[in-house]
């Protein structure tokens, strides 16, 4: 996982649920958990674009339902700035649904287009992206 390229305000707070963008198995996820997040005490923890969420899967396959997985947040509605200034929204949330935590994603195929700052932090969703912006 390597460091974030821009200056992303944290758009999903600790409860948001989430449709994932992947054919995982899973439709719809609730973030419970943001691996890395340092926060003030009593303050909830939010997720961006990039980061690595722990999240219950609410909707979905019977096999998948009611399991915890692992999830890259892909997609953000909360528009975020950029290095070069540009700030950039994406019509809805969304999240890829990981194997493991080496950033292997669990499906093949993903609907829509991906943010760039979640590629060149997680390459094996860079893979298997279609459209980056």
């Amino acid at each position: 996982m390597k460091a974030l390229k821009a200056n992303i305000t944290r758009g999903l707070p600790h409860g948001a649920k989430v449709p994932t963008c992947d054919n995982s198995g899973a439709k719809i996820i609730r973030i419970f958990g943001v691996k890395g997040s340092k926060t003030v005490k009593g303050r909830m923890p939010s997720a961006g674009v990039g980061d690595l969420v722990m999240a219950s899967v609410k909707k979905g396959n019977p096999d998948m339902a009611k399991q915890v997985v692992m999830a890259v947040i892909v997609r953000q509605k909360k528009e975020y700035r950029r290095m070069d200034g540009t700030r950039i929204k994406f019509e809805d949330n969304a999240a890829v649904v990981l194997k493991d935590d080496k950033g292997n994603p669990k499906g093949t195929i993903f609907k829509g287009a991906i943010a760039k700052e979640a590629c060149e932090r997680w390459p094996g969703i860079a893979k298997l992206a279609k459209i980056i912006v």
